[in-house]
């Protein structure tokens, strides 16, 4: 087949291509595996990749746009390649750069002579927000203050490298550059392996060992990341390092400040923090000192930094060397304290506060790039080439208004590489992000970088964000590299062994404990919905009496109210749309749509915990909902009852019992299991206990009772295994035997209970003074023991027409639920109060 390449674009520089059309000689493999492998082939690997990021929960959130959270991660299977000996130029310009900016950073919050000398005027740092004057004189142990240093480079028309952004604050990408790594090798097992590209494992295991090195305890070195959470663009990232490197991902709300140290909330009680990994902005991170507004940070952290009883990885206030100020006057900058010119070529930068800067930028509006000189602060980075002359005239007036705020670079469009479009590879701008690491006496770089890929052939602002594609950017050597063991030494996998014996945070385990109970209910909810579309599709009329109580016990199960109650003689005759919104309304409270939302927030948050094919699972029902919303819509709009119930909530069903198979098959027995295990069966004993007593506390004539009878057994899966046991004889002792007390029915009410007080058994704190249980174990025993001693003739007997008895009983258990329940809460989940300022800076 033809040779699926393109010619180079004129005029631009091409990385793969030369001007004649030729192939550059370390791209020639891979050009030539692509063209043998096939246009189809191709696009099916593309479609692989996909479902593997897909499965691996792999996302990027874009603020404020529809859809944005939680968007999966976009790779183009078509690698960026860098020659060894190109990177091996490149590297040592990104070495001397990190080396620059870490004295830099220690000459802004120490002696500042760069001001002092004029090498740089006092407006490039006390303009800029990043620079906090609360950090000065705070210091790291050791040479290097800046732990991590990334860059933002493209190749310019002329084929040279160049650098227009510093990452020093929170610098992200280098998980996605992973996990794209990750899935090239599965994607493209064997062009990776013989391609001979440049391992990244020495780089993560670095990493590791560097946040390690810094804790002042040695003896038990404790290291956490700290998250906004997910609704951050990148916390997918944040949760995958987390899992990768062995760390705690923990949020605001699992740290604390006490007795001049930070402390992590554990169920254990308080556990220390000697090093934290930060991925919170600066300003955020102390609402006490910096931020007053902040819900992202600790209170009174800044004070434990200043003391050095934490480390903080990159310090608080390293934000400010993103300034691009600085960029002006990096030559000044670098043989003040270098004493020579950097290796690496940085873009032109014009300070529009200086006349002549923003005189030469005035004359030719149309070929620069204004941006704010704080990222969190004015606007974005605007390219005026293309705009019309109505938003050219708005963006100077807003720079002549504050031009003191505002830097411009040239207009530049990157170099191009090969991208998968249509199926077909064609030239898009590429940027490159590389990443740079403080290790013992030096820095390192990793080798490979993440490269972002513009949507048009003519981009010119790249930027997730704006829906930029990522590659696996390689590094190829010309012979194959010695593959890198993660396998520690003894005497350091000795503590970190005992390090890890750290208690979970209390919110992750809280949000697992959730995670069982939401989707316990929304499989519950699911079951009856199913069973209510069975026996009204059904060719027999079922009694008014019994639609009345199953629609009822509908209700009571879902706790939507006033849903079926006291409903009239039209809703209970015509119930269909009630019964779609109780599956597809997110906005009412206890819909399957609103507890499966409950879900996936609970899985989020729990993420790092959650195995591979549980995050594949919970996708799936995500998909399924979403199909289930479309084929409801039309239900809606055609005005017609929903007749297919197994086609629309079935694979929902099958979805969420292979969610708790996972769950039983592939977590580890540990502190997360045992909520999450809780939690279900809990939530399960109050949905059985509900129903039961809605369907059977009232006493209606044989028939229609052993409607009842049936609809509770199928609801509950038990209908194949009663009719096995008792023939087809609908019974109620027969009936109450198998749902509530036969434990060899892993849904009988009595299996949950014992389960329950099980699990309770083996929380933390349960050891008491006097032997004495605690009270949600005695609460938990007390619901077992009142279910053991049931008369199973004696409570199915009725008087008037109910069956009191049963209905007390059933209630005490569901009461008894929501109190384990709430005291479970109480004693392990009680998270801490914010601190904030009392007067804004």
């Amino acid at each position: 087949m033809q040779t699926p390449l393109y010619l180079p674009t004129h005029g631009l520089h091409e990385e793969a291509f030369k001007a004649d059309g030729s192939v550059q000689p370390h791209w020639q493999y891979l050009v030539k595996s692509l063209s043998h492998l096939g246009t189809d082939a191709i696009a099916s690997r593309q479609r692989k990749a996909e479902r593997i990021l897909r499965d691996a929960g792999a996302t990027y959130n874009v603020y404020n746009m529809k859809g944005g959270a939680n968007q999966s991660w976009k790779l183009d299977i078509v690698p960026s390649i860098i020659s060894s000996e190109e990177w091996g130029q490149i590297e040592m310009g990104l070495l001397e750069r990190a080396e620059l900016f870490n004295l830099l950073l220690k000459d802004i919050y120490g002696p500042k002579d760069l001001i002092r000398t004029g090498v740089i005027p006092p407006e490039a740092l006390f303009l800029h927000q990043g620079f906090l004057r609360p950090c000065q004189g705070t210091s790291l142990p050791g040479d290097h203050q800046l732990i991590f240093h990334s860059t933002d480079m493209v190749r310019n028309a002329d084929g040279e490298i160049c650098v227009f952004t510093d990452r020093t604050q929170n610098p992200s990408g280098a998980g996605y550059a992973l996990e794209n790594r990750t899935v090239m090798s599965r994607v493209l097992p064997s062009l990776y392996r013989d391609s001979h590209v440049h391992r990244l494992a020495l780089y993560f295991q670095k990493l590791r060992g560097q946040l390690f090195s810094l804790c002042t305890n040695q003896d038990n070195p404790r290291v956490v990341i700290l998250t906004p959470g997910p609704l951050n663009e990148a916390y997918f990232e944040h949760a995958y390092l987390a899992n990768y490197l062995g760390l705690h991902l923990v949020q605001s709300g699992d740290l604390t400040v006490r007795d001049g140290y930070v402390w992590m909330k554990s169920l254990d009680g308080l556990s220390r923090v000697d090093v934290i990994y930060r991925r919170v902005d600066d300003s955020f991170c102390d609402p006490v000192e910096l931020r007053g507004d902040s819900t992202l940070g600790v209170p009174n952290l800044l004070e434990v930094a200043r003391s050095g009883r934490v480390i903080i990885a990159n310090p608080l206030g390293s934000g400010v060397l993103e300034n691009p100020i600085f960029l002006k006057y990096l030559p000044a900058i670098s043989q003040a304290l270098l004493g020579r010119e950097l290796r690496l070529k940085t873009v032109e930068t014009r300070w529009l506060a200086e006349p002549n800067d923003l005189a030469r930028v005035r004359e030719d509006i149309d070929n620069w790039v204004i941006k704010p000189i704080y990222r969190g602060g004015l606007a974005n980075s605007v390219a005026t080439k293309g705009q019309d002359e109505n938003n050219k005239a708005k963006l100077l007036k807003q720079v002549l208004e504050r031009p003191e705020h505002y830097v411009a670079q040239p207009l530049m469009i990157p170099s191009h590489v090969p991208a998968l479009v249509n199926n077909k590879l064609q030239a898009r701008p590429a940027i490159l992000r590389t990443f740079s690491l403080a290790s013992d006496n030096a820095y390192i770089c990793m080798p490979g970088a993440l490269t972002r890929v513009g949507t048009q052939e003519q981009a010119i602002i790249i930027s997730n964000q704006q829906g930029a594609y990522s590659k696996d950017t390689w590094v190829v050597a010309s012979e194959p590299q010695r593959i890198v063991s993660n396998l520690l030494n003894a005497q350091t996998q000795d503590a970190l062994d005992e390090a890890n014996q750290i208690s979970l945070p209390s919110r992750v385990v809280e949000n697992l404990f959730w995670f069982g109970r939401y989707s316990e209910r929304a499989e519950s909810l699911l079951r009856i919905l199913r069973t209510i579309f069975v026996l009204f599709n059904n060719e027999e009329v079922i009694p008014i009496a019994c639609r009345e109580r199953l629609l009822w016990a509908l209700s009571e199960v879902s706790s939507m109210f006033p849903g079926f109650k006291d409903a009239d003689a039209n809703l209970l005759e015509n119930p269909e749309q009630e019964l779609i919104e109780m599956i597809a309304d997110g906005n009412r409270s206890g819909s399957v749509r609103a507890n499966l939302n409950a879900l996936f927030y609970c899985a989020n948050e729990s993420k790092e915990l959650l195995s591979t094919d549980m995050l594949r699972v919970i996708n799936d029902i995500a998909d399924t909902m979403s199909s289930l919303d479309d084929m409801l819509e039309q239900v809606r709009d055609n005005d017609m009852p929903l007749s297919s119930p197994e086609e629309a909530m079935g694979p929902l069903v099958t979805a969420l019992m292979a969610l708790a198979g996972f769950a039983q098959e592939s977590m580890i027995r540990g502190e997360g299991w045992r909520f999450m295990e809780l939690g279900k069966r809990i939530e399960r004993s109050y949905q059985t206990s509900v129903l039961v007593e809605q369907l059977l506390s009232q006493e209606l004539e044989g028939g229609e009772e052993s409607i009842l009878v049936q609809a509770l057994l199928l609801s509950v899966e038990n209908l194949i295994s009663y009719r096995r046991r008792y023939r087809n004889r609908m019974a109620i002792p027969a009936c109450l035997n198998l749902v509530l007390l036969d434990t060899n029915n892993p849904r009988s009410l009595l299996f949950q209970l014992q389960a329950i007080n099980e699990q309770i058994a083996t929380l933390p704190g349960q050891r008491k003074p006097r032997n004495e249980l605690p009270l949600e174990a005695r609460t938990a025993l007390r619901a077992q023991t009142q279910t053991q001693l049931l008369q199973l003739v004696e409570i199915s007997k009725s008087t008037d027409g109910q069956r009191a008895a049963l209905s007390v009983f059933c209630q005490d258990i569901a009461n008894s639920m929501d109190e384990v329940s709430t005291q479970i809460s109480a004693k392990y989940f009680d998270h801490k109060k914010t601190s904030q300022q009392l007067v804004r800076n």
